[in-house]
């Protein structure tokens, strides 16, 4: 008897199974040439955030560039914040010493 076979508690008969289907894997990987590419459209004002936001948001980004670029927003923020916060402090210091 085939130990491979499961029987319907029921019925006692046995089970035919259909195989299970799995996907083929898909190579997702982020090249060299198109990294350059990434490194060199970043290194452009304004078009780097509006290609980061578009990168991180978009379906048709691979997982990798995807994660890279929220990564580097939230670089991109944090920095901003601490930009403002140096200002104001800054410049609450200048202007204090005015008077």
């Amino acid at each position: 008897m085939d130990n491979n076979v499961n029987f319907d508690p029921m019925t006692g008969q046995p089970v035919n199974q259909q195989p299970v289907y799995q996907q083929p894997v898909v190579d997702e990987t982020v090249g060299v040439g198109e990294w350059m590419l990434t490194t060199l459209l970043c290194c452009i004002p304004i078009v780097n955030i509006v290609l980061m936001f578009v990168w991180s948001f978009s379906n048709n980004t691979k997982p990798s560039k995807k994660n890279w670029a929220r990564a580097a927003l939230i670089w991109v923020a944090i920095v901003l914040v601490l930009y403002i916060i140096l200002i104001a402090v800054f410049g609450a210091a200048i202007a204090s010493s005015l008077y």
